[in-house]
């Protein structure tokens, strides 16, 4: 949450989904609908994470990882309808 953070992100032309801390003295509001949003992509790629394979990159060809990404999110998928 740090002002050069948020300054090159704006000089990206990137909106700033960081929530602040609560010793910041200047407050700055967050679209915590996007930031859900973004906090969803970021479990789900920490899901995909936990596979030891994808995580070290085993794979020498680019087919390959992406196949074993499909695979993997295609057993998550299945274990969220599950439940």
């Amino acid at each position: 949450d740090g002002d050069s953070i948020r300054a090159k992100l704006n000089a990206r032309n990137v909106l700033p989904v960081i929530p602040m801390r609560k010793s910041r003295k200047k407050r700055i509001g967050v679209d915590r609908s996007l930031y859900r949003l973004r906090n969803l992509v970021e479990r789900c790629f920490n899901k995909l994470k936990n596979a030891r394979r994808v995580a070290t990159r085993y794979d020498k060809t680019m087919e390959s990882f992406l196949g074993f990404i499909d695979i993997t999110s295609i057993r998550l998928w299945l274990r969220h309808l599950s439940t």
